[in-house]
């Protein structure tokens, strides 16, 4: 049977996942806010009556 607390304490994550993991948090993403903000920024005013 296996004993999860001890495969857990051997656990070494591999050095693809932690790099993969700082190129992600260190790009700086756009996301759907950004893009609906920018959207707003560059709209011209609309002429109401």
């Amino acid at each position: 049977m296996i004993n999860f607390e001890e495969e857990l304490k051997n656990f070494q994550p591999s050095l693809e996942v932690e790099e993969a993991e700082s190129a992600i948090y260190n790009r700086d993403l756009t996301d759907v806010t950004d893009v609906i903000a920018e959207m707003l920024r560059n709209m011209k005013p609309i002429n109401r009556v």
